[in-house]
């Protein structure tokens, strides 16, 4: 069954689909609301605890954000995202035929990239190249990892804000948990928790989004006490023998895992998940050039497929400090928050990874 609000569409390639969920119930159509065409979900809702958190953090009442005006938002958006893959394929270009130990690395995404536009197996927005790219068969993926034992148990699951994991999003909320989310890119802050009992029932679809996010999120900071349960990111290809990654480039998710590990709200034992298309598995990512802050995956699902690596690459244990460049400190604020917070609590100076040459449209992203 498909989920279809009254008066809104749904790209027929990336369809939201329904889950049997116990307790459903008929959304009232009173109160001068327009009436849905479909069935909402009646789910638990449980108020997510944080040590900083104002009493009333947690109480339903005005959505933080209602005002933003969206045009401008997805404006800005599309803008400073079309930058980033503008930045990333110089950095790409740059590496070719050159002695860049990251090289091999972009050969593999762009081999994958190339084969799902060739073979149509790649989904809005596109080109796919220099994303985490949307795929064929998204939401059944991740329909599969919503099956998952351990995505049935998590309270909290951390998701990334790409297209082709929208679906696990909407999950998350719709089984009444919390969902947590990066800012994109971590441009504007840093984590977002939404929960259903936050967001009106019709904008549940709204909500996965990254307007959604900004609109009906609660911002979180670093002091922030959380435990999360589960970890889904996105991926260009992965090595379904030994759990080895690539995502598109940029690094993010390594610097989101490294600083909610920093936390505490996850350690060794938090299992990473990914969904991909079948055609995204791979078997030529070298494990013995894998560095010290790539995060490996301990199950991928595909549109047909459960997968299990059993891997042994060993977790990253926080920010590598010596591998972040001051470039891309300059970039994230958040980082360089949590840098002055550590070097404030231990009275000592962080190292500061190699300089490294941002590609002509990074320098003038910078200057913007």
């Amino acid at each position: 069954m498909l989920l279809y609000p009254y008066g809104v569409t749904w790209t027929p390639a990336t369809p939201l689909v329904s889950r049997s969920i116990p307790n459903l119930a008929a959304f009232p159509a009173g109160g001068g609301r327009r009436s849905l065409k479909f069935v909402l979900f009646s789910v638990p809702s449980r108020c997510f605890t944080c040590a900083s958190a104002s009493p009333d953090r947690c109480n339903a009442g005005k959505v933080e954000g209602s005002t933003i005006d969206r045009a401008a938002y997805e404006n800005e958006r599309l803008r400073l995202d079309a930058d980033a893959r503008d930045a990333m394929a110089a950095t790409a270009s740059a590496s070719e035929g050159s002695e860049d130990p990251r090289s091999w690395k972009w050969r593999i995404r762009k081999r994958i990239w190339d084969l799902m536009e060739a073979q149509d197996i790649a989904r809005n927005p596109r080109p796919v190249h220099h994303r985490i790219p949307n795929f064929v068969g998204a939401p059944k993926a991740a329909e599969l990892l919503g099956r998952l034992e351990e995505f049935q148990k998590a309270q909290c699951v951390k998701v990334n804000p790409d297209s082709p994991q929208k679906q696990v999003r909407f999950l998350t909320l719709t089984d009444g948990k919390t969902l947590l989310t990066p800012q994109p890119r971590l441009r504007t802050g840093f984590f977002s928790v939404l929960e259903s009992r936050m967001i009106p029932p019709e904008s549940i679809m709204e909500a996965c989004s990254s307007f959604g996010f900004a609109k009906y999120g609660k911002p979180i900071g670093l002091d922030e006490k959380i435990k999360v349960d589960l970890l889904v990111i996105g991926s260009v290809a992965v090595d379904p023998h030994t759990g080895a990654r690539l995502g598109k480039g940029e690094g993010f998710a390594e610097l989101e895992y490294g600083m909610l590990r920093h936390m505490g709200a996850i350690d060794d034992s938090t299992l990473v998940v990914t969904s991909v298309h079948d055609k995204q598995l791979v078997d030529d990512i070298p494990v013995e050039k894998l560095l010290i802050h790539d995060v490996p995956v301990d199950i991928i699902c595909t549109p047909n497929q459960l997968i299990y690596t059993n891997t042994t690459i060993p977790k990253p244990q926080g920010i590598y400090w010596d591998k972040l460049s001051p470039e891309k400190l300059s970039q994230i604020r958040i980082l360089r928050e949590l840098k002055k917070l550590i070097e404030k609590e231990t009275g000592q100076i962080l190292p500061s990874g190699p300089s490294e040459k941002l590609p002509p449209t990074a320098q003038r992203r910078k200057l913007i």
